[in-house]
């Protein structure tokens, strides 16, 4: 059925200029979570124990959720954040029963043991963003995508984020099956020079900036193997790992950088975060940009050009918002407005978001 009105779809669109398409997305369109950062004027020590007054000053994040949103971890994980002159500070709880790893070769894939992960763009899109990867054994990988894979971007594990400091501390027993551990944690500096070199157009951090943050927490299944931790395997296979994440991603998918939290930068400790951007019409925007560019309306792709296509409105929180799809000759635009006000954004084929005024 489903097939048959996409077949309905282009023919009616090859004899016209324009329709109108029901979208749907309500439950597609993802806002993600805002951590207000302040700042600390006191030395942070890297050993991996947050015992610092500005540390016990800072707040934790929610619990972590599964990365499509809607399943309980078995395990608790929080992060929180200061930031200074020279360094983003990140501190991870992972309350973990079995404690274990056995990577110790820097960019190799961590992931394959259980970690903890760093997501982080100082971009207002998706381009140009970083990764770091960390084990309980303090095992680093950090890498750099100029693109999400999805859009056709490659991973650099050659760069390196120069003045990375990272710390791990273990309450518990590392490697040890016979008992039952409570908790690693993760310390990081993240360079500020180093991740603002990301972004083209801005060099520093000043009050008010507002970067794209996110983090993953990998776990696998387990089993003992001539006494030694492995990740489980059933009919030859490795089971699949859990993703725990702080913001939704909806997919599992780390690489949906749209979809990751806002860290907005602050002098002191503040409720009501004023971000640059429209939420609703910015992740509405990009909701419809992921079914035209990779699902149930990606036959649009194959429109005559100027064909333009009018989206059925979309209410998300409240907010009524109008949208359409032009075919163009590089590929498309879509474009996204309330119908009265200034606000106006678009996207086109490489994901890539302008925000102007009408």
């Amino acid at each position: 059925m489903k097939k048959l009105y996409f077949i309905l779809c282009i023919l009616f669109c090859a004899c016209s200029n324009s329709s109108i398409i029901d979208l749907n997305i309500n439950n597609k369109v993802i806002i993600p979570k805002i951590y207000n950062v302040k700042k600390t004027n006191s030395v942070i020590l890297i050993d991996g124990i947050a015992d610092e007054a500005s540390w016990q000053d800072a707040h934790f994040t929610d619990d972590f959720i599964d990365i499509e949103g809607y399943k309980i971890p078995s395990q608790k994980t929080n992060v929180k954040m200061l930031w200074d002159e020279k360094y983003l500070y990140v501190y991870a709880k992972l309350f973990e029963d079995h404690i274990w790893g056995d990577i110790t070769q820097r960019d190799e894939v961590i992931y394959y043991n259980n970690d903890f992960e760093v997501f982080i763009n100082p971009n207002d899109n998706v381009f140009n963003y970083s990764e770091i990867e960390i084990n309980a054994l303090g095992t680093e990988w950090d890498l750099f995508l100029n693109k999400p894979y999805r859009l056709g971007g490659k991973a650099d594990s050659s760069w390196n984020i120069i003045g990375l400091k990272s710390a791990v501390y273990i309450d518990g027993t590392i490697n040890d099956y016979n008992d039952i551990d409570n908790f690693w944690a993760v310390e990081m500096a993240i360079p500020l020079n180093e991740i603002t070199q990301l972004n083209k157009n801005k060099m520093g951090v000043t009050i008010g900036d507002a970067w794209r943050i996110n983090f993953s927490r990998v776990n696998w299944d387990f089993d003992i193997i001539n006494e030694k931790y492995s990740r489980k395997k059933e009919n030859d296979k490795y089971l699949p790992e859990y993703n725990w994440v702080w913001s939704p991603q909806g997919k599992i998918n780390m690489h949906i950088p749209e979809n990751w939290g806002y860290l907005v930068f602050n002098e002191y400790e503040i409720e009501d975060v004023s971000l640059k951007t429209d939420l609703e019409l910015e992740h509405t925007l990009y909701a419809i940009f992921r079914v035209v560019k990779f699902g149930y309306l990606k036959y649009l792709n194959n429109l005559e050009e100027g064909t333009y296509v009018e989206f059925e409105p979309e209410k998300i929180n409240g907010k009524t918002i109008f949208s359409n799809f032009l075919k163009t000759k590089d590929g498309f635009t879509i474009s996204a407005n309330y119908k009265i006000g200034v606000l106006k954004y678009s996207i086109d084929q490489s994901g890539l978001i302008n925000r102007n005024d009408i």
